[in-house]
């Protein structure tokens, strides 16, 4: 059967402040801009569209698990655990609030990371196949 949904195009990630988040986003992640008012920013980061959407305090894209972890909701890629290490690295010097390099019991390693309003997010060293194959050449 083919798949019927071909990629996520657009995440949606709940902010108190639109200009200081995006400065964020864009200073500590690399994203690009492009759009922005007071409701919301439009970023191109990883390969889609990150919406950043004006939301009330102690809003964000966690959720709390059957054994009451909260939990991210995104897992982000990078091609290799030298990458994953590398860039763990630049966001604690970046300032960024980072958990450790773990072994999760699959292939590769993981981190955690927040950004300024608690949204809570993975970083994974192994890059999809698939994506590979298809983006990088």
């Amino acid at each position: 059967m083919r798949e019927k949904l071909l990629r996520v195009g657009t995440t949606y990630i709940p902010v108190t402040d639109v200009g200081c988040a995006s400065e964020w986003y864009i200073y500590k992640l690399g994203a690009q801009l492009s759009y922005q008012d007071q409701d919301k920013a439009i970023l191109n980061l990883a390969n889609q569209s990150m919406f950043l959407v004006k939301s009330p305090e102690n809003q964000s894209a966690n959720f709390i698990d059957c054994y009451g972890e909260e939990q991210f909701s995104l897992t982000f890629e990078v091609d290799g655990i030298a990458e994953l290490e590398a860039l763990h690295k630049d966001f604690i010097e970046n300032e960024i609030t980072v958990g450790e390099i773990e072994d999760r019991g699959h292939p590769g390693r993981n981190f955690i990371f927040f950004d300024l309003d608690g949204n809570k997010f993975d970083v994974w060293s192994e890059l999809s196949p698939a994506f590979k194959e298809k983006v990088i050449k």
